[in-house]
């Protein structure tokens, strides 16, 4: 049974949407300014034209570029910091590796050992057999606990993965809040989880690919702008 399209029913072709999507995704722009940019080409559409590309090809991206990603490392950290969502703090907990690519992400409305749970739970069962041997994170007392629970796990008599709570050694994470903060600038309000999940997953999906996590991504923007064609040449 062949695949449907992401694209089909959709008025504009492929690459801009591709092109607008990603824009969005690399650079601090708000929808208006993307579509400013577009409209320098003679292509006209609205904010809320832009707004839905990239609440449906964010995640599609994110799922097409996730075979791609190549885990090089299994020593992660992992913190949680605050975006509006709604009108109200939200926490949003990620978990990246000693390379600083992205390993996972959730957003939650509290902060406490259940929500801590769910997410390790989630980003380990998502790597599956890179599970990490070393975990840093700052003092919360909730983080050691949900470890010495999955530890328990998977070995009652081995702590596989090592937890290491030091605020200092969590410096690498702690930048990398202050790089998607920057990113975001005065978009740092969502109107609603579901918004603020699909446009996170991809901003991280495309942070990844201009990192270089992922194979066959040449360098510089020619190379990601290939890259994302390439995933989406069968669609």
């Amino acid at each position: 049974m062949p695949i449907r399209s992401p694209f089909k029913n959709h008025r504009f072709p492929r690459d801009i949407i591709l092109c607008a999507v990603r824009r969005y995704l690399r650079y601090p722009l708000s929808y208006q300014d993307v579509v400013d940019l577009l409209a320098e080409r003679g292509i006209t559409l609205d904010r809320s034209t832009v707004y839905r590309w990239v609440q449906k090809f964010g995640p599609e991206l994110n799922k097409r570029t996730e075979k791609h990603l190549r885990r090089s490392s299994l020593d992660w950290h992992v913190d949680e910091t605050y975006i509006r969502v709604g009108g109200k703090w939200r926490y949003l907990w990620q978990a990246i590796d000693a390379n600083g690519q992205m390993v996972d992400f959730r957003l939650t409305a509290r902060r406490d050992a259940k929500a801590a749970k769910v997410f390790l739970n989630k980003a380990i069962e998502r790597v599956r057999l890179h599970r990490p041997i070393t975990i840093v994170t700052d003092k919360a007392h909730s983080y050691r606990r949900v470890i010495r629970e999955i530890n328990h796990r998977y070995d009652p008599h081995f702590d596989s993965i090592k937890h290491i709570d030091r605020k200092w050694r969590n410096n690498l994470i702690e930048s990398d809040h202050a790089a998607m903060k920057r990113l975001l600038g005065f978009r740092q309000s969502f109107r609603s989880l579901l918004s603020a999940k699909a446009t996170f997953s991809g901003i991280e999906t495309i942070r990844t690919i201009k990192r270089g996590h992922s194979h066959h991504k040449q360098p510089g923007v020619q190379g990601e702008i290939q890259f994302i064609n390439q995933l989406f040449n069968a669609a």
